[in-house]
């Protein structure tokens, strides 16, 4: 250390240098020495070096020189803006060296949300009723739709068919790979339904055709009644309005 005495007065402390110099106070001997040597653990009033203190600063330089050291990533790919004193901001030309390279970003990676295996199995057990709280009855799937999996049920295999329908827009083909059978865990295809792969014939086709059509004729008719009804509850309206006024003209006339 470079000081040699702390020498106390009448009403004031002082620290002497080999040399004799005298400092009042802290902040006169941090402005002598400058740089070469770190105050922040000397206590002026004692004259010492507090080490609980010291230990704790070296503790902290050791810190912040390792993080230093390992550097971070910089993943921002905006341009930077010049930090100078100016009202407007300037931007910075970036320079490069291969000016046809671009930066592509998957949207799908953001989206999607890790899930669990075999979550359609969760849907299981679930159950849907109409506007008069009665069960709906369950579609049946066809015979050429068949579950894989562990503890893969008919109910499971619906749910997630329609689940696959309404969350993804990729064509459904179900798990192509036969190893999926032997270790699901490991082999099954995340992105298609719990089930086997299956062909479309055009008799399946042809018989979903037909179904399409007995339900929209079977809703036109159901249409055509509302309407009708509403036709005749408007009528009967106004030839109840229409005796009431007759009834009141008859009234007036006595």
């Amino acid at each position: 250390c470079a000081f040699v005495g702390h020498c106390t007065g009448s009403s004031k402390r002082c620290s002497q240098n080999p040399s004799g110099k005298k400092f009042r106070s802290k902040p006169q001997l941090a402005s002598y020495l400058g740089n070469q040597m770190d105050l922040s653990s000397f206590d002026f009033r004692t004259g010492k070096m507090l080490m609980s203190k010291l230990n704790k600063n070296r503790q902290r330089l050791r810190y912040d020189n390792n993080n230093q050291n390992k550097g971070k990533p910089d993943l921002n790919t905006s341009l930077p803006v010049r930090q100078t004193a100016s009202i407007f901001k300037q931007p910075v030309t970036k320079v490069t060296n291969h000016p046809s390279n671009k930066v592509k970003t998957d949207p799908q990676k953001a989206v999607d949300q890790p899930r669990q295996l075999f979550w359609e199995k969760k849907l299981s057990g679930l159950n849907a009723y109409d506007i008069a709280e009665e069960l709906v009855k369950t579609m049946e799937l066809p015979k050429g739709l068949q579950g894989v999996g562990p503890g893969c049920t008919d109910k499971t295999l619906l749910s997630a068919i329609a689940s696959a329908l309404h969350t993804s827009a990729a064509p459904i083909t179900g798990q192509l790979s036969a190893a999926v059978e032997k270790n699901p865990g490991v082999w099954l295809n995340t992105t298609q339904p719990l089930c086997k792969a299956f062909i479309v014939t055009d008799e399946d086709i042809r018989k979903q055709e037909e179904l399409v059509y007995s339900v929209r004729k079977r809703l036109e008719e159901a249409l055509m009644a509302d309407m009708l009804a509403h036709v005749e509850e408007a009528a009967s309206e106004g030839e109840a309005l229409k005796e009431e006024g007759n009834s009141s003209e008859d009234t007036e006339g006595v």
